[in-house]
């Protein structure tokens, strides 16, 4: 929630110029169990741990925030999908993926990371208050899925990338997770108070 209310405020007050902010971005309790969850899977098979990204974790707090603000992936659009309504460009992403360098670039485009982001995304109809394990849910879900669970294992199209970051986004009934191949130039993570 802290980190939603920072992004919501950076973006009122700043436009399109937000990449310094990445620094300042914490990751709540329920995004460092998602994402410890996502190392431990990808331990279980044999596969390094994933170093969590501060520009990452902006560009996943800012979607899930817009998921939940103002709903893009409605219609035709996808979860992958970004509004007209923050500093960053439209992207209505569709099944058949022919849109699918308009969220490559939303890293780059927000932050100083300037490598291409792959995200997978997680809704949940419960309502929000009853939560209990959001990161938990999100995880199972992925796992379900052959083409998310490849991507989190780096199988099939996913083999030849390494995954050098990660962040993670929790907010309302949205978890996102974003991959990038490039480590990022900025190093700590902030923990929310």
């Amino acid at each position: 929630m802290y980190q939603t209310l920072i992004i919501a405020f950076l973006f009122s007050i700043t436009g399109r110029g937000v990449e310094p902010y990445a620094s300042q971005t914490c990751v709540t309790e329920q995004e460092i169990q998602l994402y410890e969850l996502i190392n431990d899977y990808r331990r279980e098979h044999n596969l390094p741990a994933i170093p969590l990204s501060p520009s990452l974790c902006f560009v996943a707090g800012a979607h899930v925030w817009d998921l939940n603000a103002n709903q893009p992936d409605r219609g035709r659009c996808n979860m992958h999908s970004w509004s007209d309504s923050g500093p960053w460009s439209e992207c209505c992403y569709t099944d058949d993926h022919k849109r699918a360098r308009c969220i490559w670039s939303k890293p780059a485009e927000l932050t100083a990371y300037k490598g291409s982001g792959y995200e997978i995304a997680y809704y949940s109809s419960w309502p929000v208050d009853e939560h209990q394990d959001m990161a938990g849910a999100a995880m199972e879900g992925w796992i379900g899925s052959p083409g998310h669970k490849q991507m989190i294992i780096n199988k099939y199209a996913w083999k030849r990338l390494k995954w050098n970051a990660m962040g993670v986004g929790i907010y309302g009934n949205y978890a996102v997770v974003w991959f990038g191949e490039k480590k990022d130039p900025v190093r700590k993570v902030k923990r929310c108070p």
